[in-house]
């Protein structure tokens, strides 16, 4: 599903942050990724979704290599394979949480009938046409994380999914994701400082 070859990432020549990574993300694994913050988690991922570019080395994904994909084919690809959970959610203001959640399945021409189920799974059943200004940041958090699961995507990138839950709604979303990838034939990586995160998944 997803190969890395000799990734090389700097934000100045001096402080190197990735330097030749490589690694093959089977169908069907999920992995997770530990360490102390600013050591370049966040920016594989990045990298890995192709909104930003390795200094060298090759991302490929379904065997297309990501950065000879132009800016549509790019956003276009991204729309139908990945699902992302961002640390700072990206939730439309303007937008209910229905039409939120819904949005992947609007731009791939899917039926929209899983986003009540996504809600619900979610914690937020009946909450479908509050506005994101009537949520708290947790329940932000988990509207981002319905939506990028919705559309059944191949590879699923969490970067700190569980950072503003309490522990025992961050253990439900946790066994989500990990079912949702499972039952999907997805990959997935999740980026966390948790050991209790990271458990969930098949191997750190």
């Amino acid at each position: 599903m997803l190969e890395l070859r000799h990734i090389h990432k700097s934000y100045s020549e001096r402080y190197p942050v990735l330097s030749d990574i490589s690694y093959f993300l089977k169908p069907g694994e999920y992995v997770a990724i530990m360490g102390d913050s600013g050591v370049g988690k966040s920016t594989l991922l990045n990298l890995i979704a192709g909104l930003d570019s390795p200094d060298s080395g090759e991302v490929f994904v379904n065997n297309t290599k990501i950065s000879a994909l132009n800016d549509q084919d790019a956003t276009l690809l991204r729309r139908k394979e990945f699902g992302f959970i961002f640390q700072s959610f990206h939730i439309l203001p303007h937008l209910t949480l229905h039409q939120n959640v819904a949005l992947p399945l609007l731009l791939n021409d899917l039926p929209v009938d899983r986003t009540d189920v996504l809600l619900t799974e979610v914690g937020l059943r009946g909450r479908g046409n509050d506005f994101p200004r009537q949520l708290s940041g947790g329940e932000l958090q988990r509207v981002a994380i319905a939506r990028a699961l919705v559309h059944r995507p191949k590879l699923v990138l969490a970067d700190e999914p569980t950072g503003n839950l309490d522990p025992d709604t961050a253990y439900g979303i946790l066994q989500l994701i990990r079912r949702e990838i499972k039952k999907n034939g997805a990959s997935g990586i999740l980026v966390t400082h948790s050991r209790v995160a990271a458990a969930t998944a098949d191997h750190v």
